[in-house]
């Protein structure tokens, strides 16, 4: 890529991550005041990868879309726009949930389709992968809360309809406690996996260059925080909760579980 319209994108990442930051604000708390801030920041990152991308159409040639990095930012950009048009034309704010982490995640991938610099001190590589594998095993933590939660609101419902009196069924907490118990264990897990993504995906590009896109273990790490993400906005835009959360839960767990392995000693099983 094409070094002026690389340095355009990556401070178009940089607005977006304002973004990302309301969104994720808006998992943990579900409010969240920095909405006008991020729209400005990233309607300024809208403006800076149209730059980018026009800058490297004319001193490539060529339309901004020949590898998997130019496309994954050519289609950040639509999303923006398209996500820009909505909110002017119907005011729909909820939908900034998962529009501002996809866009910042397919920009930061585009702006990483270029050489990044080498590590400068390998104590600073060493760190950067520590605090990837910190956050992630964090996420995993309060995913599995949300898990653990997730089983015992299908068997309490279960109870429920059928009137199964169990020992100790009188003790189990209520549905709502449950439900409330899910949602808070996905959305602190949402916000550690995502950083956690993040981290990764930075490390990974300064590790091995370009390469690190054709890893089978990155793309399925990506697959399965898309697949988080879209939990997440239909547990807070759709109202999924009670069963649909819960088994939307396990769900993810299977994901998170095949992710772990495919970075753990157990990738020959899952990988070629």
């Amino acid at each position: 890529m094409h070094e002026l319209s690389t340095l355009w994108l990556r401070a178009a990442a940089g607005f977006y991550s304002v973004g990302l930051v309301h969104a994720l604000l808006l998992a943990l708390r579900r409010t969240s005041r920095l909405f006008p801030i991020a729209l400005g920041a990233f309607s300024v990152g809208i403006v800076l990868h149209a730059v980018s991308l026009v800058e490297q159409g004319v001193a490539t040639g060529h339309f901004p879309a020949n590898n998997f990095f130019q496309s994954a930012s050519l289609c950040a950009l639509l999303s923006a726009l398209l996500y820009v048009f909505v909110w002017w034309r119907y005011r729909v704010r909820n939908l900034c949930m998962f529009i501002f982490p996809l866009v910042f995640v397919l920009t930061l991938i585009g702006a990483l389709g270029s050489p990044v610099g080498r590590w400068a001190d390998e104590g600073v590589r060493d760190a950067w992968l520590l605090v990837h594998v910190a956050l992630v095993l964090a996420g995993y933590a309060a995913l599995t809360v949300a898990a653990v939660a997730s089983i015992a609101y299908l068997v309490r419902e279960r109870q429920l309809k059928r009137k199964l009196a169990l020992p100790f069924s009188a003790d189990s907490p209520a549905l709502m406690t449950l439900d409330e118990l899910i949602g808070r264990g996905l959305a602190l897990g949402f916000v550690m996996i995502t950083l956690g993504v993040v981290a990764a995906t930075t490390w990974a590009a300064v590790e091995s260059g370009t390469r690190w896109i054709r890893d089978p273990r990155i793309l399925i790490s990506l697959g399965t925080w898309a697949l988080y993400l879209l939990m997440i906005f239909l547990r807070a835009t759709a109202g999924w909760r009670g069963r649909k959360a819960a088994v939307m839960v396990v769900a993810l767990v299977g994901c998170s579980v095949l992710t772990w392995a495919a970075h753990t000693s157990l990738r020959h099983l899952l990988l070629p």
